[in-house]
């Protein structure tokens, strides 16, 4: 079974960094445009996808899942391509990369919580499938 919960961290990160900078470069020459694509950028590819990824650290069965690669190719795609479009609509460039960018994203938040009923209905818990757990039972 493949990992999800890295790859989700890593990209995470990644974008955390990436936001930082342009927060950091945005305030330097205070030029601010770019305001709405950095909190984009911070709030669906460092929040969201290190929520996603600790979800699936939590819950490693998801990964098991076909819906889990999907998830993670269309969130991923969509936390970078949508604060891009921002970027990109802002500048007054084109506006058809955000619309694209934010209906991934609603893609990838529709196939998370998908993947949450799944694992609900299955009548899962928490310790059922959290790291170490099968150690921790008699």
């Amino acid at each position: 079974m493949r990992r999800y919960d890295l790859p989700f961290l890593l990209l995470a990160a990644t974008t955390l960094l990436v936001g930082v900078c342009m927060g950091i470069w945005m305030g330097l020459t205070h030029d601010f445009t770019l305001a709405p694509a950095h909190a984009h950028l911070n709030l669906l590819g460092w929040t969201s996808l290190a929520l996603f990824g600790l979800t699936y650290r939590v819950y490693p069965v998801l990964s098991a899942s076909r819906l889990a690669s999907v998830h993670f190719a269309t969130a991923a795609t969509g936390a970078v391509c949508f604060p891009v479009g921002i970027a990109l609509s802002v500048t007054g460039v084109t506006m058809h990369v955000a619309v694209v960018g934010a209906l991934l994203w609603l893609a990838a938040v529709i196939l998370f919580l998908a993947g949450l009923i799944r694992l609900a209905r299955a009548g899962s818990t928490a310790t059922d499938f959290a790291p170490g757990a099968r150690f921790a039972r008699p």
